[in-house]
């Protein structure tokens, strides 16, 4: 269990990862702004993604090693407490989600419009930087994406994967009456389908290998879904396409669940001069049909977090009803229960677990 502190007297209660398998409740001084066009918010709600659980489990991704303390979470919403003199588009009260990565706004990558790609990233809860499982969290005004009156503070805490889902669906370059096949009916997965569906997909096939996951998926975003078998790739892709009558095979196909099955898979059911995009991350080096991606001349494209207008897409897909993320809300738990509920993630348990800020 984590070290507890007295959270009626903590004036910033932080949920922090001090080494694998070691978390603790620390009161942390209140961030001051610096920066005129900072904003100070009160984090209300803080989902739980993937590579939190990474880090807690295994304290490192990659490059990315936890050698400091730091505190966990990224896929925040809140309320604006305090404004820098520069700011303009936001007041005290305003209910935002927040975009945790923030670019130098110097380096090439940057300048060209790929600030994803920066250089320099700052982002939440990669080390050696602070996440928002906090009381109280500083961004630049411009990372702050103010919600629709229609969008409640739970919903804007899943801007972040649905910006990471916008941003690999627009990869894919989407448009209507496409097919699309999706790997991975997980969160990021399952709202790629709703992307997919948002930008006039016509056929949108989820791919997974728990049956409950593709139930879900089918009610939820995708027009049918495929188990596949502990066979060949190419016998899989080939009973996805007849399956789902997609012919040649699908105009675009997503992987979010980066298992090298499916990998494979997705190779074998896009059709020649279709489009491959590969959103989810899994070992650093695997194995690729390296023949079928050249022979079928595929549109092979990588997928990295979000970049310049992908949050404020998504918030507008959800604003004007488009898409319904309330659905994929599985569970609200308190700030003190936040290592519980890392633990239930890890088991596969529900969809998205959302942790309450320690004042909610």
């Amino acid at each position: 269990m984590p070290t507890t502190v007295d959270s009626a007297k903590a004036k910033n209660l932080s949920f922090v990862l001090e080494a694998v398998h070691k978390v603790k409740f620390e009161d942390r001084p209140v961030p001051t702004l610096k920066n005129p066009h900072d904003v100070l918010v009160n984090v209300k709600f803080t989902g739980i993604c993937g590579s939190d659980v990474h880090y807690w489990q295994h304290g490192s991704i990659g490059p990315f090693v936890v050698k400091e303390p730091m505190v966990l979470g990224h896929e925040s919403s809140g309320i604006v407490t305090e404004v820098g003199p520069a700011v303009t588009t936001l007041k005290p009260g305003d209910r935002v989600a927040l975009e945790p990565g923030v670019p130098c706004r110097r380096c090439e990558p940057c300048k060209s419009g790929k600030y994803n790609l920066c250089l320099h990233m700052a982002f939440a809860a990669t080390p050696p930087y602070d996440g928002t499982l906090a009381k109280y969290y500083i961004l630049p005004e411009d990372f702050c994406y103010k919600l629709d009156d229609s969008v409640s503070l739970e919903e804007g805490a899943l801007m972040e994967p649905l910006g990471v889902a916008v941003h690999i669906t627009r990869q894919g370059e989407v448009k209507p009456g496409d097919s699309v096949v999706v790997f991975g009916a997980g969160p990021v997965g399952l709202l790629c389908c709703a992307v997919a569906k948002a930008f006039g997909a016509s056929k949108i096939i989820a791919v997974d290998i728990q049956p409950a996951r593709l139930e879900f998926a089918k009610k939820y975003a995708a027009t049918g879904t495929f188990e596949p078998a502990r066979v060949d790739s190419t016998i899989n892709a080939e009973r996805l396409r007849s399956e789902h009558g997609l012919g040649r095979g699908a105009d675009v196909v997503i992987d979010a669940s980066g298992a090298e099955a499916s990998v494979h898979t997705g190779i074998h059911a896009v059709r020649t001069g279709g489009t491959y995009v590969q959103g989810g991350m899994g070992r650093d080096i695997i194995s690729f049909p390296i023949m079928a991606a050249c022979t079928k001349e595929l549109n092979v494209r990588g997928s990295f977090r979000y970049g310049s207008g992908d949050y404020k897409l998504a918030q507008d897909l959800v604003a004007t009803g488009k898409i319904n993320v309330k659905e994929l809300i599985t569970g609200i738990v308190k700030f003190t229960d936040a290592e519980q509920a890392f633990a239930q993630v890890k088991e596969g348990k529900g969809i998205k677990t959302l942790i309450a800020g320690p004042d909610n």
